[in-house]
């Protein structure tokens, strides 16, 4: 197998195939789709065409396009919206993740199991907090997107990865798992021998190779998802312990049996830093400058506060919050970047830096373009503040580019 056909849905501008593509010249990406709701301007996916053309681009709800519109391939990648991931029955008793983004999750689901020819392998990334969600039941859903997928034939392997504990230039924190399909050599030997299981998340496995962990004793916890998606929905975790989830930083779930186990990650390899990424000072256009003007409101919104507020209903209460770095240290990674990093107005969560000069500044695109570790001027052509939120909805490409590099490797293999 030469060529690893890829489908990438929720393609934002593209991360999964900037990160695949830089991975290894086999991945090619034969369909993607990429929508925004209530938008007019769909910049995102203006973009995703700017950068590698309109064949094979899908710019409409997924919810509409049937799977056989979508070709057969090897590979399907998505970094599925985040929120609303409330789980219920839906009036005809099938299952559905209730809200108008969470349920995105089910269109994953729908395709899968309509493609006769499903895909050997899944590569899916998420916030760190689906395995906390929702509060009243917690690792619920992340427990009924399991099983989903073992419903379907995938053994699933997952971890949570900060892109900045692997010398990354940018602290971000997302859960990435991996799905192998039985029909594949990888799937056959996880659905076949389970006494592979503990051996693959230690040191066999693509996370434990891609992103190592300390060598400390593991503690591992088992459990099975039992009973029909709609029945996980109701019962899993509802006991005295619903307000903790089940679910470590790392695991493996084969046929519903679940293997989960805390990891710390242990890099020894070169750090990029926030400094390492900056423009020169003269490159830098005049408005990304802080006036001198709202210097008191900046030092305001990034120091400590004791005060009393008034929420919208007119009660009074006590609001208090630590300083932040200002400016942001340049011999360390990023803080996240958050699609609100765009704008000149003073902000607790924008990066300012200060230059060799003295001056402060703000990031500019390309430098969050640099923290993500995408090509130069990849939004080029937006808005400033445009391409700042699509930087803050995008993910680290270098993990992609690991996870991509390794799994070539082994489907080859």
């Amino acid at each position: 197998m030469d060529e690893l056909k890829v489908v990438e849905l929720f393609a934002g501008v593209g991360g999964f195939r900037v990160g695949l593509e830089r991975a290894s010249a086999r991945y090619k990406v034969v369909w993607s789709n990429q929508w925004e709701p209530a938008r007019k301007k769909q910049e995102a996916s203006n973009v995703y065409v700017a950068r590698f053309g309109m064949e094979g681009h899908s710019n409409e709800d997924i919810s509409t396009v049937e799977a056989d519109a979508i070709p057969d391939h090897d590979v399907l990648v998505g970094g599925f919206p985040c929120q609303d991931y409330s789980v219920a029955r839906s009036l005809n008793q099938a299952h559905g993740l209730a809200g108008k983004k969470g349920v995105l999750w089910w269109q994953i689901h729908r395709i899968l199991k309509e493609k006769e020819n499903k895909p050997g392998y899944l590569i899916l990334e998420n916030v760190d907090r689906l395995l906390q969600s929702p509060a009243k039941q917690r690792g619920r859903d992340f427990a009924v997107m399991l099983a989903s997928l073992s419903d379907l034939g995938y053994a699933v392997e997952w971890r949570v990865i900060n892109a900045a504990d692997y010398g990354m230039p940018q602290r971000r924190r997302r859960i990435f798992f991996l799905g192998f399909h039985r029909s594949t050599p990888l799937g056959r030997a996880l659905h076949n021998k389970p006494e592979m299981a503990e051996r693959w998340m230690l040191e066999d496995g693509i996370f434990a190779e891609a992103f190592p962990t300390a060598g400390t004793m593991p503690i591992f916890r088992e459990f099975t998802l039992e009973g029909d998606l709609a029945e996980l929905t109701d019962h899993f975790n509802t006991g005295p312990t619903s307000g903790t989830t089940p679910f470590a930083n790392s695991g493996l779930m084969v046929q519903r049996h679940v293997r989960t186990m805390p990891s710390t990650p242990a890099f020894y390899g070169p750090r990029t830093t926030l400094g390492h990424i900056l423009q020169p000072e003269e490159e830098v256009p005049e408005d990304f400058f802080l006036d001198e003007d709202a210097l008191a409101r900046w030092d305001y919104m990034k120091g400590s506060k004791k005060e009393m507020r008034k929420s919208k209903e007119g009660f009074a209460y006590h609001y208090a919050e630590g300083a932040m770095t200002f400016p942001d240290a340049l011999d360390k990674p990023s803080r996240t970047i958050i699609t609100a990093e765009g704008g000149a107005a003073p902000s607790r969560f924008k990066h300012v830096v200060q230059t060799p000069t003295g001056r402060l500044r703000r990031l500019t695109p390309v430098e969050l373009e640099r923290l993500n570790m995408f090509p130069d001027n990849h939004t080029a052509g937006l808005a400033p503040a445009r391409r700042a939120f699509l930087m803050g909805n995008a993910l680290v490409t270098g993990i992609v580019e690991r996870v991509g590099a390794l799994l070539a490797a082994r489907i080859k293999n």
